[in-house]
């Protein structure tokens, strides 16, 4: 069996560059432009609900929606010039409610939530009151101690009486909303069985007949389903745990410097530019750039890394992140919904309300569950009454038949599991965009990797300093940083970084000259200097020592000849090194199962050094830039799912042609925007935390829709034969869905990989 192979893509760090067409590509979707609105939809109570709702909406021109049972929010795209109160009130016609979700409304959703659960839990109660004389008679009568009617008739009709109009009133509404809508849910269900025990019953009674009645089981049914519902309720809460604790670390107020004072304001009142103070202790409270003072930070809850970050004059700080020791002065520059914990907040909501693919056939089973449910109880009522001539054992068996059935369970078993995954990888650092790439991660069997910025620390450092002849190291750096002063380019500042770890001042030149791609020349202290590839320092008649450089350049590294009064005084090997866990990366990417190539437009001798230090065994050179996003769509045409991690600039292309990809080191828009899945932290060990999520979240969902597709295929059949009491039907419905709301919160158990 051929083993799944990885691709890393290394391009030579002095040819990078940042094409704006990739960009644009990466960016721009091929679909007219949208708004984006969420709505918190009330009254659902099972999947079907859900698919009702999106064909409703999505039949509206210019709409798209997608409902998360689970989370009981829909999320609305739609064409500039639809009119969002039209949208709202389809919903309301097709018998729900709906609210706009904003930041200002989020806590009053919050507590209509409460609310509803507390006034659920006191009918629960109630309910309890009323059925607990049923269960005692059921209890007595099990046990031998009595005879069937323990209770007067009279008397267990005037206590089913309220349980059935006033407790289960919701079930009623909601099935006459359903179908007033033209189709069915699980309230259509549970409304026709047990008002088939209870009318069946209550004939009985008010007409003095000689046969047994059933209020026991319409009222347990009611209460049990009631219960099934509170506990529902709790297990899903802790499913959008994630989103509470991103919105409770965000600081309610901030200290703003106001006229040579510092006052305390609300968070809401500060604006981009304005300085605000950052005490020992405290929370970041808007994103900024420091401007005085120096501290550390714990910016676990933004890149899920504990070790604490210094900061300094230029540093980038994100709101709510933790300052440990000093004081801090700060320019904000992003506020409100533009800091980097709102884009989090939101990234998460939105894979949270998406939908996977393998949520499809749960879909179309739960649009047609009711309907099929309802014609297997009449053929249950018709064959039992045909074949016994008993009437009341058919209609129990029918009622059974009716309870037993819970869409429910289909409903939640894949949102879920995604609401859970999506929270846990947050909280590691990996944003997940949406459910399909949630879902397709751990399928990948390849990967493309960009190697500046993402295999590599992206920032080039002078590793090696050797002098040559009588010059010491701090005269050739010092000659070196003279000549790059001024300069911007990444391998000048990398030698202006080691004179300044070195504690070198660079002096003054004259005559500067600068051959572009090659090297520069000056005078320095009256004579002539020149620095440059060794190909330029022997253009001059300088002799280079070709044994020292090609050592240099057989381990990956570029090579800088400086030359002073027509000598080479030394040589300064420049390289992008690895990131430390990037060799941990790839051996635990090879214990997953993904053979590991490398991509390189570098020659075959930089390559071969730089895969050696990666762990790699396989790779290819001289693979130009541009033809990544080729190499991708040949993998894929190959049967393969590729995956691609890259910074979203200059990496666009691939990144669009990739099945999921990757934004390794996050901060930049860009990379948000052009990824499936971004991941805050600068380490290879981030994608490995995403592919075992992935396959975590998917076992998950798999395990889930197990239990539900054969809860109701042993389920109905058991029930349609006989070997179903109602009420135990009934418990066995309420229970199911809590069973796969609890089985999806197992996945809070899952932690990141650790180098």
């Amino acid at each position: 069996m051929t083993r799944p192979v990885l691709f890393i893509a290394l391009d030579s760090y002095p040819n990078r560059v940042y094409h704006a067409a990739a960009m644009d590509q990466a960016t721009t979707a091929p679909f007219p432009e949208t708004d984006a609105v969420d709505l918190s939809i009330a009254g659902m109570t099972c999947a079907a609900c859900a698919t009702r709702i999106e064909k409703v909406l999505n039949k509206m021109p210019g709409v798209t929606a997608s409902v998360n049972f689970a989370a009981e929010k829909a999320r609305i795209r739609y064409c500039p010039g639809t009119d969002l109160s039209s949208i709202i009130a389809a919903v309301r016609r097709a018998g729900y409610d709906a609210r706009e979700i904003a930041g200002s409304s989020r806590e009053e959703e919050k507590t209509r939530q409460a609310a509803a659960y507390r006034r659920d839990l006191t009918l629960f109660w109630i309910s309890v009151g009323l059925t607990l004389p049923f269960i005692a008679q059921m209890v007595l009568v099990f046990l031998g101690r009595g005879h069937e009617e323990i209770l007067p008739l009279w008397l267990q009709l005037a206590l089913a009486t309220p349980i059935q109009f006033w407790i289960g009133k919701r079930f009623y509404v909601g099935a006459w909303h359903a179908l007033r809508g033209g189709g069915a849910n699980m309230d259509v269900l549970i409304a026709l069985g047990t008002s088939m025990a209870y009318f069946y019953s209550a004939a009985v009674v008010v007409l003095g007949l000689h046969h047994h009645v059933y209020f026991e089981a319409s009222a347990a049914i009611i209460t049990l389903i009631l219960m099934g519902k509170i506990l529902e309720a709790q297990a899903k809460a802790k499913t959008s745990a994630a989103i509470e604790e991103l919105i409770k670390l965000q600081p309610k107020t901030a200290r703003i410097e106001r006229g040579g004072d510092i006052v305390e304001v609300e968070i809401a009142q500060v604006r981009v530019g304005d300085i605000f103070i950052v005490r020992p202790g405290e929370s970041v409270p808007v994103d900024g750039t420091v401007i005085d003072g120096e501290s550390s930070i714990n910016e676990a809850m933004l890149t899920g890394e504990s070790l604490p970050v210094t900061k300094q004059s230029g540093a980038k700080v994100f709101a709510a992140t933790l300052n440990q020791q000093g004081l801090l002065k700060c320019r904000a520059t992003g506020v409100g919904k533009d800091t980097a914990l709102a884009a989090i907040i939101r990234l998460v909501e939105e894979a949270q309300e998406s939908k996977a693919p393998i949520q499809r056939l749960a879909d179309v089973i739960s649009g047609i569950f009711v309907p099929m449910v309802v014609v297997i109880a009449a053929f249950t009522l018709a064959g039992w009454w045909w074949f016994s001539n008993d009437f009341t054992s058919a209609l129990i068996n029918a009622v059974a038949v009716l309870v037993i059935a819970c869409p429910c369970a289909l409903g939640l078993a894949t949102p879920t599991a995604v609401m859970v995954g999506s929270g846990a990888g947050a909280r590691a650092g990996v944003l997940i965009k949406n459910a399909t790439a949630l879902e397709h991660a751990g399928k990948i069997d390849t990967l493309v990797v960009d190697k500046t910025g993402t295999l590599t620390v992206g920032r080039p450092e002078a590793t090696d300093l050797v002098a040559l002849g009588a010059a010491s190291q701090d005269f050739v750096i010092r000659i070196a940083a003279t000549l790059e002063s001024g300069s911007e380019h990444p391998l000048a500042r990398a030698i202006l970084d080691r004179a300044a770890a070195m504690n070198i001042v660079p002096g003054r030149m004259s005559a500067f000259q600068a051959v572009p791609g090659k090297g520069v020349q000056a005078w320095i202290d009256g004579l002539p200097a020149a620095l440059g590839s060794p190909r330029f320092i022997t253009g001059l008649g300088i002799a280079v020592d070709v044994g020292k450089t090609a050592a240099l350049q057989s381990q990956g590294k570029t090579v800088i000849v400086v030359a002073h009064d027509a000598k080479a005084i030394g040589l300064i090997a420049i390289a992008d090194p690895l990131r430390p866990t990037s060799r941990a990366a790839m051996e635990r990417l090879s214990r997953l199962g993904i053979d590991v190539i490398m991509l390189t437009g570098d020659n075959q001798v930089t390559a071969q050094s730089i895969a050696a230090q990666a762990g790699i065994s396989h790779f290819e050179a001289e693979v130009l830039p541009q033809h990544k996003a080729e190499r991708v769509h040949q993998l894929k045409q190959q049967g393969r799912v590729v995956g691609m991690v890259g910074d979203g600039v200059n990496d666009a292309p691939a990144l669009a042609a990739a099945d999921v990809s990757f934004a390794i080191g996050a901060g930049s828009d860009v990379a948000i925007h052009a990824a499936d899945i971004t991941l805050m932290r600068n380490d290879l060990m981030s994608v490995v935390d995403a592919i075992s999520l992935s396959r975590s979240t998917l076992g998950k969902i798999k395990q889930n829709l197990f239990f539900a597709f054969i809860y109701n295929v042993l389920g109905i059949p058991l029930a349609a034969i006989g070997m179903l009491n109602p009420v135990i039907a009934g418990a066995a419905m309420a229970l199911s869905s809590v069973s796969v709301v609890s089985n999806s919160l197992l996945l809070k158990r899952w932690k990141p990989v650790k180098a």
